[in-house]
């Protein structure tokens, strides 16, 4: 049921953008949900799809999209976690401003399989929301470490990796840190629930939450995780974006600009995170 509430959630703070409002486009962040798909179709970077085997030498593939940054020498990975949502042009945007900052990211497709692509090349978003309550956990970090071990193999990527994820995916995220992959090297939380405080022993790489002040469901379980990392002397820093909502960084036009500015605050903190744990 926690789950189905975070769905709800999603739901509630991402549906009341005005239409009519104006989208901010700040290069230097990832595009709003208004300007993704022009960004993307200007983006000097090469993107793609790829088909990742599930296990090796079977026939279920797991869909991913890859983008390459515009570098000369090795770049660290990052993998791209998306929203109730799916594999949506808003995540892919995601990705392709990580490749802009230097990594080569990849965004995998973790409801591959379950449906048949709506037009474009992304899936229905009332579709994606029902689908995202079948999926099993284990079978999410699998497909998360197919992609990490995917990307890590191409000649142009590091050998070590991290995450990052919004709603859905952003306690995806934290769940990933407990996976403890050895070559994981730190995750991301949008706005992500944290997992069972009993589960926190098992995290090997510092997590970094960013959350919306207006969010009582998911700040709720701050105060938990942050005080059990504590104890157990592992790396979290939780920092809350004042007034804004759920999926802020999407939303950008949202709460009379606190998402703007909490988006222009997250995302460097993102970029910083990243290069401490994973180099640039």
């Amino acid at each position: 049921m926690q789950q189905s509430r975070e769905h709800d959630e999603h739901d509630e703070h991402t549906g009341g953008a005005s239409p009519q409002a104006v989208q901010p486009d700040d290069t230097g962040l990832p595009a709003g949900s208004a300007t993704v798909a022009a960004r993307l179709a200007s983006s000097p970077r090469h993107g793609e799809y790829v088909m990742i085997a599930r296990t090796p030498g079977g026939t279920d593939s797991l869909r991913a999209w890859v983008v390459f940054p515009e570098r000369r020498d090795k770049a660290p990975v990052v993998v791209v976690l998306h929203e109730i949502y799916g594999l949506s042009t808003w995540i892919r945007g995601v990705t392709d401003q990580l490749a802009s900052d230097g990594y080569l990211a990849i965004a995998p497709d973790l409801l591959s399989g379950k449906y048949t692509l709506a037009a474009g090349d992304t899936i229905a978003q009332a579709q994606a929301s029902a689908l995202i309550r079948t999926l099993a956990a284990a079978d999410v970090q699998r497909d998360i470490t197919r992609s990490a071990e995917y990307a890590m193999s191409l000649p142009s990527a590091h050998q070590k990796f991290g995450v990052v994820g919004f709603c859905w995916g952003g306690s995806t995220s934290f769940n990933t840190a407990v996976n403890a992959h050895p070559k994981l090297r730190g995750a991301v939380v949008y706005y992500g629930g944290a997992p069972a405080l009993t589960e926190l022993e098992k995290v090997r790489a510092p997590v970094l939450g960013l959350y919306g002040e207006n969010d009582a469901r998911v700040n709720a379980t701050i105060a938990g995780a942050d005080s059990t990392m504590k104890v157990l002397r592992k790396p979290y820093e939780a920092v809350i974006l004042t007034g804004a909502g759920h999926g802020f960084l999407r939303q950008q036009v949202g709460q009379n600009g606190a998402n703007l500015s909490a988006s222009r605050s997250a995302w460097p903190k993102t970029l910083e995170f990243f290069r401490r744990s994973l180099g640039r």
